[in-house]
């Protein structure tokens, strides 16, 4: 009963796939049996046309803003540290572009690690710190790194920051 049931249907799609094709395109050319709203395919082309300048608007507005970063350093190692403590540094960032650098955000790779961003822009030339707090779990131990990504209005838009510890 099964194999017929799915005999019988597989059968139906075939034929219908193939009774549309006949009927819609000759042996050259594939029409589309899909409708959007019943719009022509010259219809779709032009929305599609005017989708893509907006797009490319869009685009240039952004690379517009962008602008160019700097850190004091990449890494930042705190050496030998007991568990269960705070660890605090700061990486200085500036702006080497001639646009405001805008950091939109910094996110730390694990709860353990607390990373703190400038509030405002900072200026073409112009200088601002992410805190970065690290905070070992008690069970935390050996050879401990962690990374923060910072998101600004650079490119490539995500640059990274890493922390090493070894957590007695």
């Amino acid at each position: 009963m099964k194999i017929t049931f799915w005999s019988l249907f597989i059968g139906l799609a075939l034929f219908s796939c193939n009774s549309n094709s006949s009927s819609n395109s000759s042996k050259s050319e594939v029409v589309s049996t899909l409708a959007d709203d019943e719009n022509t395919d010259a219809e779709l082309k032009e929305r599609l046309k005017k989708i893509e300048l907006e797009e490319q608007k869009r685009e240039k507005e952004e690379k517009s803003n962008v602008t160019t970063l700097s850190f004091d350093r990449l890494k930042h190692d705190f050496g030998d540290i007991q568990g269960d403590t705070d660890n605090s540094t700061t990486f200085t960032v500036t702006n080497t572009g001639d646009k405001p650098l805008l950091i939109n955000d910094v996110k730390a790779s694990c709860g353990c690690t607390t990373p703190k961003k400038p509030e405002g822009p900072i200026l073409p030339g112009k200088s601002d710190v992410i805190t970065v707090n690290f905070h070992p779990n008690p069970d935390q131990k050996n050879e401990i790194i962690k990374t923060v990504t910072v998101t600004a209005n650079t490119d490539p838009i995500i640059s990274t920051l890493t922390i090493r510890a070894f957590v007695k």
